[in-house]
């Protein structure tokens, strides 16, 4: 293995992003075992607090001078109390910090990226997702990777740093050969937005898709006026594949829909299961009614400990060791893009 170029591998976990952080360190550490690398003590010691008028700050209890600085931030988690702002926050503090203490390389590790629906204006509106691009790079941020982005386009909205867009759809589709399989499946895209995604997976494993028509109600959240199917999914088993999953109400509606028009088992897949609001109390309602089989997320977004034990109608695979390796690569100088697929 040739020298390093980027500095050696440090990790920051922002304290709402320990539970993944501490997930890919483990793997980060098989993959070096199988490289017959020395391993190293890749989780850097860290301070965060709120203070009591609310403001946060973050202290390094180590040194990181010129390593290449991954930190980790969850900012949908909200089992501590914190709100995405103050997550996003949090955020901020150890990237400015990390920079301060001229770490040679950062990168933000956001899977959820904070305001990634505000990404065109509608209305007279600012653009957010630009507003947050420009925040993470001009603190410090030279690389932000995240997960299935609402928008590829709010990559355009970084003027030095890089966007890495990853996406869960191996995941999702080693879950389907593995616990679904393939006959009688057919792949639903829940929007017109999301009938590339739902048409790569169709592509991928042979099968055939359909699509969910919404017309929104813009003038209120998480509304939507009407909605139809476009194909057949009679007698059939249906996966909808999505990139998140806030209140619920349109992934019940779409369950109902589906049912309506003969599916057989109804499974969503989504990499961000945010969970907000009455998500959980309509999804578990839904799924007493026989409406929903199963929503299948992802670890980047935490629930608490035993979420998924407690509710039967959600499973999680982890993306951990997928992270890791998009991390191991970077660090390595190795390409990515065959992981970026």
């Amino acid at each position: 293995m040739e020298p390093y170029t980027r500095g050696k591998l440090g990790i920051i976990a922002c304290e709402s992003s320990r539970h993944f952080a501490e997930k890919v360190i483990e793997q980060l550490k098989k993959i070096t075992e199988k490289e017959k690398e020395t391993n190293g003590d890749y989780l850097i010691k860290t301070k965060e607090t709120q203070f009591s008028n609310t403001e946060i700050k973050t202290e390094l209890e180590e040194s990181i001078r010129n390593k290449d600085i991954y930190i980790f931030q969850d900012v949908e988690n909200k089992s501590n109390g914190f709100n995405v702002n103050d997550n996003l926050f949090a955020l901020k503090t150890a990237i400015q910090a990390a920079k301060m203490a001229d770490a040679h390389f950062i990168t933000a590790v956001i899977p959820a990226y904070p305001y990634a629906r505000q990404d065109k204006p509608k209305t007279r509106e600012g653009i957010s997702a630009a507003m947050i691009a420009r925040e993470l790079e001009d603190i410090g941020a030279g690389r932000v990777i995240t997960l299935d982005i609402h928008n590829e386009a709010i990559g355009g909205f970084f003027r030095k740093a890089i966007l890495e867009n990853l996406r869960a759809s191996k995941s999702f589709m080693d879950y389907i050969k593995k616990n679904i399989g393939l006959k009688d499946l057919v792949i639903v895209a829940p929007d017109a937005g999301g009938a590339a995604r739902a048409n790569f997976y169709a592509k991928k494993l042979g099968t055939k898709l359909a699509l969910i028509h919404k017309e929104r109600d813009y003038s209120k959240t998480s509304t939507i006026e009407n909605m139809e199917l476009i194909g057949d999914v009679e007698g059939k088993n249906v996966f909808v594949v999505d990139d998140l999953l806030d209140t619920g109400g349109t992934v019940v509606n779409a369950a109902k829909k589906l049912k309506e028009k003969g599916a057989d088992k109804i499974y969503f897949a989504v990499s961000l299961a945010l969970l907000n609001g009455p998500a959980v109390e309509r999804i578990e309602k839904a799924y007493k009614e026989g409406f929903i089989t199963k929503i299948i997320g992802t670890d980047v977004i935490f629930h608490g400990k035993d979420f998924a034990k407690k509710h039967d109608w959600y499973e999680e695979v982890s993306l951990a060791k997928y992270f890791a390796k998009v991390i191991y690569n970077i660090n390595r100088g190795i390409s990515i893009s065959r992981l970026l697929e």
